[in-house]
């Protein structure tokens, strides 16, 4: 498992890449188990940057706390020992340590579970509705308690 970690300039926060990278490659094993190598990119960034990425991608002009570009294809064909490279998970910051004082636990764990979130969205889970929201609330959470991210 590949795990690409990025932090935009004057972004005052650093990855927590060893749990990071866990938790990546076990939502991933689970969701797709097999031999091929896979690719992840995260990247911690600002409001004024998600605002920009999502109203350009989504249409939505407002900051958000994570978005999701999944590239993943299922059938498509690679050059050998080529890695599946299957999105990009791009979280606000910001609005991580807002949501981790709004909810009570750490900031750590808030950019854990907006990773675990986001991923799941790369790996085409949404939450439309209640029972898809339960679902990946589920995996969410089966993927963050072994690794300590608990909510505190």
């Amino acid at each position: 498992m590949i795990v690409d970690f990025a932090v935009e300039d004057g972004i005052p926060a650093a990855w927590d890449e060893p749990r990071i990278t866990a938790l990546v490659a076990s939502i991933v094993a689970r969701e797709l188990p097999s031999t091929a190598d896979y690719a992840v990119s995260l990247h911690l960034v600002g409001d004024p940057t998600i605002r920009e990425l999502n109203a350009d991608h989504r249409g939505h002009d407002v900051a958000t706390d994570v978005l999701s570009f999944p590239l993943f294809a299922p059938g498509f064909v690679l050059p050998a020992g080529e890695p599946v490279h299957l999105g990009d998970v791009v979280i606000s910051y910001p609005r991580a340590t807002a949501q981790a004082d709004e909810y009570g636990h750490s900031v750590e764990r808030e950019v854990a579970y907006l990773v675990a979130h986001g991923l799941l969205h790369v790996l085409g889970y949404d939450h439309e509705e209640s029972a898809e929201r339960a679902r990946m609330r589920q995996k969410e959470e089966e993927a963050l308690q072994p690794l300590g991210f608990t909510r505190e």
